[in-house]
C-alpha cells in the first residue's frame, strides 16, 4: 500500500519546522537595537531569549555574553519564551519518532491510530512554539531597552514563527489519518458467504419461471426427472 500523500506531507513539514523552531530558539536575534544614543551609529545590540550580543557593522566585530543592565531577561516573554521554546522542541522530537512508527513506510500498512496521536503531538508542539514568539511580538517594544533607540524584529523571531506554523500544519495533515480510523471502524464486517453445491435433491437453477415449477408439479414431470428425497417420503 501507498503511503497516504497527507502523512507524508506531515513528515516533511515537520522536521522543517523543528530545524526552524531550533535556530530560532538558539540564535540571540529576537530583537535588535540600534541607533543607541551615546553610541556609535553601526553599533547594534542583538537580544535573544538566552544571550545579548553587539556587532559593530562597519568592522564586523562580534561580542556576546553582554551584561543585562536594564532586566531585559527578567520580563515575562523573555521568561516564558525560555522554558516554552525548549519544551516545543522535545516535544517536536517526540511526535517524530510515534509519526515514523506510525507511518511505517517501510511495511505495507501504516498504523493510522498511531499517526494520527503523532498529528496531535505535533500540533500541540507548534502551539507551544508559536505562543512565546506571539507574546514576544507583542511586547516587543515594551522590553526595556535605551529611551531614543530604534527597535527591530530579529531574525530569530521570524524563524520561530515559521518553524512553528510549519508543525502545525504538519501536525494537522497527520492528524487527518483519524479519519482512516474511522472509516475502517464505520465498515461492516460481512461473514463469509458459503456457497452450496446442489445434491441430487435440489432444484436450484434448475427453472428459471416460477410458472414452470407449477406446470411440472401438475404434469408429474417433477418426480420422473428427480429421485425422492427424505423430505418427499
Amino acid at each position: 500500500m501507498r503511503t497516504p500523500t497527507a502523512m507524508i506531507v506531515g513528515l516533511v513539514l515537520c522536521p522543517c519546522g523543528l530545524l526552524l523552531t531550533l535556530t530560532g530558539t538558539l540564535a540571540p536575534n529576537w530583537r535588535q537595537v540600534s541607533l543607541v544614543p551615546n553610541q556609535p551609529v553601526d553599533l547594534v545590540w542583538e537580544q535573544g531569549i538566552w544571550d545579548i550580543c553587539r556587532e559593530r557593522q562597519s568592522t564586523h566585530d562580534r561580542l556576546c555574553g553582554q551584561t543585562d543592565e536594564l532586566g531585559y531577561f527578567e520580563q515575562v516573554p523573555v521568561r516564558v519564551a525560555q522554558g516554552l521554546m525548549p519544551s516545543s522542541l522535545v516535544l517536536t522530537l517526540l511526535g517524530l519518532v510515534v509519526a515514523t512508527l506510525g507511518v511505517r513506510c517501510w511495511q505495507e500498512e501504516p498504523r493510522h491510530l498511531l499517526a494520527g496521536v503523532a498529528g496531535l503531538v505535533l500540533l500541540l508542539s507548534g502551539l507551544m512554539s508559536l505562543v512565546p514568539a506571539s507574546w514576544y511580538t507583542h511586547e516587543l517594544w515594551a522590553l526595556p531597552a535605551t529611551p531614543g533607540s530604534t527597535l527591530v524584529v530579529g531574525y530569530s523571531l521570524v524563524l520561530s514563527y515559521l518553524g512553528s506554523c510549519l508543525e502545525i500544519l504538519g501536525g494537522l495533515a497527520l492528524a487527518l489519518s483519524f479519519h482512516h480510523c474511522c472509516k475502517e471502524h464505520r465498515a461492516p464486517k460481512l461473514p463469509p458467504s458459503s456457497v452450496l453445491e446442489p445434491g441430487p435433491c435440489s432444484t436450484i437453477g434448475a427453472y428459471s419461471n416460477p410458472w414452470d415449477v407449477l406446470k411440472d408439479e401438475r404434469d408429474g414431470q417433477h418426480w420422473r426427472n428427480t429421485p425422492p428425497c427424505d423430505s418427499d417420503l
